[in-house]
């Protein structure tokens, strides 16, 4: 397990569109969340990161939308080379965990690069306009750390964002295992 950082696409970015299916095949595109604030998570089923947050995010994902921010979680990894974040494993998956948002499978991968998404998980936070406020990591939890996993850093901006106050200015990258690219499909930041 190689951890890799995020790479912190720049603050006051527009959310680049998607359209995206999810494991069931039903069709989203960002014009489904527009006028809320909206949390892109990429994430996958099997990254022993994501694994070790899923259930405090989830938790956390369901109080937000209560309070009207729209989630989707986006799963790019080349699903041939790594048959455990497949579709069908995406809905167990998302069952397990009882997701409250829709979770979408990015196959050509291109999503991830409008994003330069570059782990999971790796957060996004937009605000109701779909303008960048937030790049980073979840808390300072880590697989093995002995950090317990709060949530206080995406919990903070997503607060801040709900009250109008600024955002955190220090916002450090999120952490996790690489998106399992396709072979030649890397994007320039990986190669």
């Amino acid at each position: 397990m190689v951890a890799t950082p995020s790479t912190m696409l720049e603050l006051g970015t527009k959310a680049p569109y998607f359209q995206l299916s999810d494991y069931n095949r039903k069709s989203y595109s960002i014009a489904d969340f527009k006028d809320k604030p909206l949390l892109i998570i990429f994430m996958c089923n099997h990254c022993p990161y994501v694994r070790h947050v899923i259930s405090k995010l989830s938790e956390l994902i369901k109080g937000y939308k209560r309070r009207g921010v729209s989630v989707v979680a986006i799963n790019s990894n080349d699903v041939e080379s790594y048959p455990a974040d497949s579709p069908a494993k995406m809905r167990i998956f998302a069952a397990e965990n009882s997701f409250s948002f829709p979770y979408l499978y990015d196959e050509t991968q291109e999503v991830a690069k409008k994003y330069n998404a570059a782990c999971t998980p790796d957060f996004f936070l937009f605000n109701s306009d779909h303008v960048l406020v937030y790049r980073g990591q979840m808390d300072n939890s880590r697989p093995g750390n002995n950090v317990p996993v709060t949530g206080e850093n995406l919990t903070e901006a997503i607060e801040c964002l709900l009250d109008g106050k600024e955002m955190p200015t220090i916002q450090k990258p999120s952490m996790g295992c690489n998106i399992k690219w396709k072979k030649g499909n890397e994007p320039v930041y990986f190669r």
